[in-house]
């Protein structure tokens, strides 16, 4: 398979999902039998202590549309999703997370918005997190809603699929503010439902402690960024031309 011939990237952000990682792996792969687009999936170790790796690299072994790229250590979501993200060959990008409370059969309804739509985003209309996650991630949401203007009702679902473009800004934190940085960047951005599955195996890497506070900084700088965005319009003039 050459660079150019792959029209889909799938990026995976990993962080101690061993016990997750082989159950994902079979539904993404029966996923990927369904869509008639040649496809790579970018696995991005966030510096795990546990198995995942070695079961990545067992994937490899039978798989060659399987990448892995590995952190030096742990350095969170927002760096995974980046990593990933710079590494895409496909003129489409698919992103989920690992822990499985992402449906990957509803990859080929997000894929079939990009007719029509730059970018297709995720909104987990059920939640299925325990009511304290639920609350807060509802309260984030109307708040970066009222400060951003953008309407969008799940900003941080991680499930989206969007053609390649090179026009996102990375900085910590920005993996939760995705549909309006997109928008930001020109894209049209659609918001779709989507399933949400209860955590099978192991602990969220995320609670209201440690990212109510960094989430409202980062609110603010993507305000920021959107209060600076270049607005003109411009043309150029052939030769001769008065």
């Amino acid at each position: 398979m050459t660079h150019e011939s792959v029209e889909l990237s799938i990026v995976l952000p990993v962080f101690n999902e061993a016990q997750s990682l082989p159950v994902l792996w079979e539904e993404l792969q029966a996923v990927l039998k369904t869509v008639e687009k040649s496809a790579e999936v970018i696995v991005v170790d966030d510096g795990s202590t546990d198995s995942s790796v070695e079961f990545v690299r067992l994937a490899q072994a039978t798989d060659a549309r399987v990448r892995l790229i590995r952190l030096a250590q742990n350095r969170g979501l927002s760096s995974a999703l980046a990593a990933g993200l710079r590494a895409v060959r496909g003129r489409i990008v698919v992103t989920l997370d690992s822990d499985l409370q992402s449906d990957p059969q509803d990859i080929p309804l997000l894929l079939a918005e990009l007719d029509r739509w730059d970018a297709a985003c995720g909104w987990r209309r059920d939640r299925r997190d325990p009511w304290l996650k639920r609350l807060s991630s509802r309260i984030a949401n109307r708040v970066r809603a009222a400060v951003l203007g953008d309407q969008v009702r799940d900003s941080a679902c991680s499930l989206r699929a969007m053609h390649r473009r090179e026009s996102l800004p990375f900085f910590d934190g920005f993996h939760r503010f995705v549909p309006a940085l997109l928008r930001q960047a020109g894209y049209r951005v659609i918001v779709i439902p989507v399933h949400h599955r209860p955590r099978r195996f192991g602990i969220s890497h995320y609670g209201v402690r440690n990212r109510a506070w960094r989430g409202v900084v980062d609110l603010f700088g993507v305000r920021w960024l959107q209060a600076r965005r270049l607005h003109y319009e411009a043309r150029e003039e052939p030769p001769g031309s008065s």
